[in-house]
């Protein structure tokens, strides 16, 4: 069954979700992984495989792991004892997996009021203002969504304008990359910000001509707001991470790999995974090396939990900002902001101590770096741990965005072992603003994923969800193409780094699943494997490329247990 409450009353209010929805998710949710042992036949099925692309007609699932596979006739003869299911001629592919996402984040989007893809500052404030009269008793108004950059002004929008629209109650809302932040002045008020409030290390506090607070917060002065927002309820927690199952299981995601995880949540994973409630596998990385990692990785990393559900053996680290908030650390200024170089969230000394710290309790470090200072200063980082402890290889070490990078740096991913976790909807998201934030000639190593395909770098694919829609071919479609879905621009942005199809295909799932240690059991139909798997609702290799992003899944499998059916 597929939950379409939230998505037909988006304003409703949120104690009645929760009293609705929360039934009904736990009826949505399949025990995984299964025992389910069938013949699946008639099929166009897909996989990679000592590095080819290969197909087939029919696939054998036994307790929940791959058998065999081949032509449908001689599948259904061999194992004639099983359960024959008929998939009708379509697609199947394996599993594909999302590289670099916020699962929970992804959940309470659908909670808190979503402002993701409106082009005009006063329809963002229209939605503001339906989301706050549908739910008259929230203490805080939270969301996430806006950019200015789509907006006829360009430029941030104020507490002012918030206040126009919700003067009486505190108002916070993330930008859509997550690393800004617009409040009005009720939440600046109970934050404590004032003129003389300082900023912080990685942080800015947005201010006007005569020094006082606009109602922007980028990348660490956030917290100032953060830190006074009620604590989300338990229930809430919970329906929020049933969402994200939901809508990952309706767009073929079998498994994510969770950017920055909290002890909280972490044990909140395991009691679903505990319980059979968990139809995605998470990959969760640590959020950072202080208390929080002191207390999760006490035991070492964590592989392999509940059937491969779960895994727990890395950690997340921001070294900078992002690029459409300038927060993103570049070594020359912001071409359309003279004096910004962006925020570096680190000194050298202080990352360098964070990695060093993670990797020599035997964890994998995923450091976010978008600008070019940022990825030379995570390049030194890893270069330095390299140094102090040696061939760092089996750890697989990655940088994940790796969006601006010095032409002459990327070489050293090679050298240092680092696997690229780049998310390909950035590209064709940031390609109406990336020039003009770092001008022609550092474009060039912007996105650069031939460049490092070619050099045999490992890129594994994300979304970043809910930065960017949860759908994986739209990231599909925007590395091979590198256009918008109305195709522009003609023959796609730096075509010259357009992937092929089989490339793209590898990214979100075997390389994927060798970013996260688990190319043994996950990532492609090979015998011995989980049988996580999608059907859909075209050959993604042989229709025309333009039709890629407007892919359905029809059928979302993981372990042999069907977790979604349109």
């Amino acid at each position: 069954m597929r939950l379409t409450l939230l998505k037909i009353i988006p304003v409703m209010m949120r104690s009645l979700i929760i009293l609705i929805v929360l039934p009904l998710l736990l009826m949505y949710c399949s025990s995984v992984p299964g025992s389910e042992t069938f013949v699946l036949y008639n099929i166009n099925g897909y996989t990679l495989e000592d590095g080819q692309l290969s197909g087939f007609d029919a696939i054998v699932v036994k307790n929940g792991v791959v058998e065999d596979k081949g032509a449908s006739d001689d599948m259904q003869n061999r194992y004639a004892e099983y359960e024959q299911i008929d998939g009708n001629g379509h697609t199947l592919l394996p599993g594909l997996i999302d590289a670099h996402a916020h699962v929970m984040g992804l959940g309470f989007r659908e909670l808190d009021v979503n402002v993701q893809g409106i082009d005009s500052l006063e329809e963002t404030l229209e939605k503001i203002r339906e989301y706050a009269d549908a739910n008259p008793d929230l203490e805080w108004i939270q969301g996430r969504g806006w950019n200015q950059v789509l907006w006829e002004e360009n430029e941030f929008p104020t507490a002012a304008d918030l206040d126009r629209v919700v003067p009486d109650r505190p108002v916070y809302l993330t930008r859509v990359d997550g690393h800004a932040a617009w409040a009005n002045s009720k939440a600046m008020e109970l934050a404590g910000i004032n003129r003389d409030t300082p900023d912080l290390q990685g942080g800015v506090i947005v201010r006007d001509e005569n020094g006082v607070a606009t109602g922007i917060l980028v990348d660490a002065t956030m917290r100032y707001v953060r830190e006074v927002i009620p604590e989300r309820s338990p229930e809430e927690k919970r329906i929020a991470l049933r969402l994200a199952l939901e809508e990952m299981a309706t767009n073929g995601i079998t498994s994510v790999h969770d950017a920055r995880t909290d002890a909280e949540t972490w044990e909140m994973y395991k009691g679903f995974a505990d319980r059979g409630e968990l139809i995605t596998r998470i990959y969760a990385m640590i959020a950072g090396t202080g208390d929080t990692f002191d207390v999760m990785a006490a035991d070492g990393p964590v592989m392999g939990y509940a059937d491969d559900m779960l895994a727990l053996r890395s950690v997340k680290i921001s070294a900078d900002g992002a690029l459409g908030s300038r927060g993103a650390a570049l070594i020359e200024e912001y071409h359309d902001d003279p004096g910004n170089k962006g925020l570096l969230f680190y000194s050298q000394e202080e990352l360098n101590e964070m990695l060093l710290k993670g990797a020599s309790a035997g964890f994998q470090m995923n450091i976010h770096a978008i600008g070019d200072a940022a990825n030379l200063q995570v390049l030194d980082g890893f270069q330095y741990v390299q140094e102090q402890l040696g061939d760092q290889s089996s750890l697989r070490h990655r940088i994940e965005h790796a969006q601006i990078v010095q032409p002459e740096d990327i070489p050293r991913f090679v050298e240092l072992s680092l696997i690229a976790s780049m998310q390909p909807t950035h590209a064709t998201s940031d390609m109406n603003m990336a020039e003009d934030r770092v001008g022609s000639e550092r474009i060039k190593g912007a996105y650069a994923w031939q460049t490092f395909l070619d050099q045999g770098t490992v890129i594994a694919g994300g979304s970043d969800f809910p930065v960017e829609k949860v759908n994986p071919f739209h990231g599909l479609y925007s590395a091979v193409t590198r256009q918008d879905h109305g195709g522009m621009p003609p023959g796609g942005w730096y075509s010259e780094h357009r992937m092929s199809r089989e490339e793209a295909l590898r990214a979100f799932t075997i390389d994927a699943a060798y970013a996260a240690h688990q190319e043994n059991v996950l990532g492609t139909l090979e015998r011995g494997k989980w049988a996580d798997f999608i059907l859909i609702d075209r050959d993604i290799f042989e229709v025309d490329a333009s039709e890629i992003w407007q892919t359905e899944v029809l059928q979302t499998w993981v372990a042999g247990e069907k977790v979604f059916e349109k």
